[in-house]
């Protein structure tokens, strides 16, 4: 059961000239059937693989080079100093003429904000784009987003909706009739250490498991070592947001240097300890969260579903 990009047969207006500034937005572009229509990306947009050749329209203000804390303490110097943590190339943009901008107001750390494209976009000569800003927060928002990037670039999104919908629900189906539910721990940082938040809990719950920290629809929250300590999952399931499986591998491995006791955990002892690439599924709220969760009822139930996914797209930690 993978969800990939579904195909779609719909005949754009050939004036559509769409910049997109998030990887989610892109994707969702691209299932709608107008791949061909976008002319612009963040510096993050990479999926599906033809958007790589469109001109990069942002910058990171940070060096990403680095482990976690160090890549945190510089995002965190610049929040501090109420800067934004990304740029829009404004001679790009301006050059591109789009007809439409998609961004976000989800989270500062992840893309572009709002704010930052308004700005830019009201320097921009001769045209003025719409500018259409997501901020999903449960699976629901995510489909309803879809919806509302279809009405602005007047195609139908009511069929790719309905179909990621019963993705889910085949899926889930599935995954509750194993029975048992094991309880999961999902890291989205690791130094600070992060849950995972928003459609992630909803995902673990829909995949037959249940979710420790972190609470359907809302950021993800800070933990301290010793609430993972107290929990002592059966499954701990990291997916730091950014980082593809050879990064979330090494900040598993530095955590676990880190802590003494960090072999006496459950889920270490009894080897239910894995990466997934965050970067490309969990992190990114557009079509592909559809396999995230099968790759959650892969690793939560492997007697009921059959693995999918290669081994560079989720791992056990060894």
């Amino acid at each position: 059961m993978t969800a990939a990009l579904p195909s779609s047969t719909q005949t754009p207006s050939p004036d559509l000239r769409i910049v997109s500034l998030i990887p989610s937005a892109t994707e969702i572009v691209a299932a709608l059937g107008l791949a061909n229509q976008l002319v612009g990306r963040s510096h993050e947009c990479d999926y599906p693989a033809g958007v790589q050749a469109l001109p990069v329209c942002t910058r990171p203000r940070f060096d990403p080079v680095g482990n976690s804390r160090e890549v945190h303490e510089r995002v965190d110097a610049i929040l501090r100093e109420a800067l934004s943590v990304y740029a829009v190339d404004l001679a790009v943009l301006d050059a591109l003429k789009p007809t439409h901008i998609l961004t976000q107001a989800q989270c500062e750390v992840c893309a572009v904000s709002l704010a930052d494209v308004e700005k830019a976009v009201a320097q921009l000569s001769g045209v003025q784009p719409h500018i259409l800003s997501l901020q999903p927060n449960h699976l629901i928002d995510v489909w309803a987003d879809i919806e509302r990037v279809a009405a602005a670039l007047e195609v139908e999104g009511i069929g790719l909706v309905q179909q990621l919908r019963t993705g889910v629900e085949i899926c889930s189906a599935q995954a509750q009739a194993a029975g048992r539910r094991p309880q999961v721990a999902c890291i989205e940082w690791t130094d600070p250490l992060m849950a995972a938040g928003n459609w992630i809990p909803e995902l673990v719950e829909l995949a037959g498991g249940h979710c420790l920290f972190g609470t359907a629809g809302r950021h993800s929250p800070w933990l301290d070592w010793a609430d993972l300590w107290a929990a002592d999952p059966e499954v701990i399931v990291f997916m730091p947001c950014g980082y593809d499986l050879q990064q979330t591998r090494e900040a598993a491995c530095d955590l676990a240097r880190r802590h003494d006791e960090w072999a006496q955990l459950s889920a270490v002892k009894s080897g239910e300890v894995y990466l997934v690439d965050g970067n490309q599924y969990f992190n990114r709220p557009g079509p592909r969260l559809v396999d995230s969760l099968a790759i959650l009822a892969q690793i939560l139930h492997p007697e009921r579903f059959a693995r999918e996914h290669p081994a560079t797209v989720w791992a056990r930690l060894l």
